[in-house]
């Protein structure tokens, strides 16, 4: 049986060094380094390098999400956009690890299943929450989420007040189910 509560600060120590240092920084020493363990445990726990990112990357999506309350049913649409909203806030560590893996997976094509999963996860969790709020329209959906996406990429890098943007989302969002208000 594999030490679940190991692993998890194995995989939170890889999110910190990638956060930190890109994924360039990122090898077993560091890792350890940053979870306070040898080096062989990472290896012996993960493998490869790149199972490590991959299971470091579902860590940081199902964290990433479940802090957004993106799993929970019955949001209402205040709750769904502040949700979103605060994720850059809340979770930049995460969040800056999924952004540096995304731009990674353009010059390593071997990850771009990693890119491909965390679009579709955050899409499909947009998605799920916009249907139960009554919003039926693809394309909407999918402006929706570019949009938080960019959000969340802009509040990483240059924070600043989205307020009026996430507004907007939402009145976009009650217009388009107003059972929803």
């Amino acid at each position: 049986m594999k030490d679940v509560s190991g692993r998890t600060a194995l995989l939170r120590a890889t999110i910190v060094v990638v956060a930190n240092g890109g994924l360039r920084a990122l090898t077993y020493r560091a890792v350890a380094a940053e979870a306070g363990v040898s080096h062989g445990l990472v290896r012996h726990h993960f493998g490869t390098r790149d199972q490590l990112i991959a299971e470091a990357m579902d860590f940081a999506i199902d964290e990433s999400l479940k802090g957004s309350n993106m799993l929970n049913g019955g949001l209402t649409v205040e709750e769904f956009a502040d949700g979103i909203e605060s994720l850059a806030e809340r979770e930049s560590g995460i969040q800056s690890f999924q952004y540096e893996l995304l731009l990674e997976a353009r010059r390593r094509p071997e990850l771009r299943h990693n890119a491909e999963r965390h679009y579709e996860a955050y899409r499909e969790a947009i998605g799920t929450q916009l249907a139960r709020l009554g919003v039926e329209d693809p394309e909407l959906t999918e402006l929706i989420w570019f949009a938080l996406d960019a959000i969340v990429f802009k509040q990483l890098v240059l924070p600043g007040d989205v307020s009026p943007v996430v507004r907007r989302i939402r009145r976009i969002i009650h217009e388009a189910a107003p059972a929803a208000s």
